[in-house]
């Protein structure tokens, strides 16, 4: 039998999970961004485990992260048999991609400011 390490989140890193999530980030996308904060890197089948979450899950996860420019991959060709592992990292320091959201949720907000303007304006 084969022994492996799991890692769990701890209550810290579901409360940051629930920040995201408060913020309208989809929460297996504000899992696995938490999850690689605190991880080099991980497979798809590490953050899977250690978080709960199914294959697919993950997969649309990884897709969206990936379309931001935020997670990098690359393939582990160290198993010679079957697919190779994908493995994951942050591309960004976790710092900026907080920064992105912050800047993206203040131009939200400003929009929405000025459509609240443009309401009085019809009065």
């Amino acid at each position: 039998m084969r022994t492996q390490k799991v890692t769990y989140f701890t209550d810290k890193e579901e409360a940051f999970t629930n920040l995201f999530v408060g913020l309208g980030t989809k929460r297996n996308v504000a899992i696995v961004l938490v999850y690689l904060a605190n991880m080099q890197e991980a497979t798809s089948r590490d953050i899977e485990r250690s978080n709960d979450l199914r294959q697919p899950e993950v997969s649309l996860a990884m897709k969206y992260l990936i379309h931001r420019g935020w997670i990098t991959v690359r393939d582990d060709a160290s198993k010679s048999k079957g697919r190779p592992l994908k493995i994951y990292a942050l591309a960004k320091p976790f710092a900026e991609i907080i920064r992105i959201i912050e800047d993206e949720k203040k131009a939200e907000a400003e929009h929405k400011i000025q459509l609240t303007k443009k309401l009085r304006d019809y009065i």
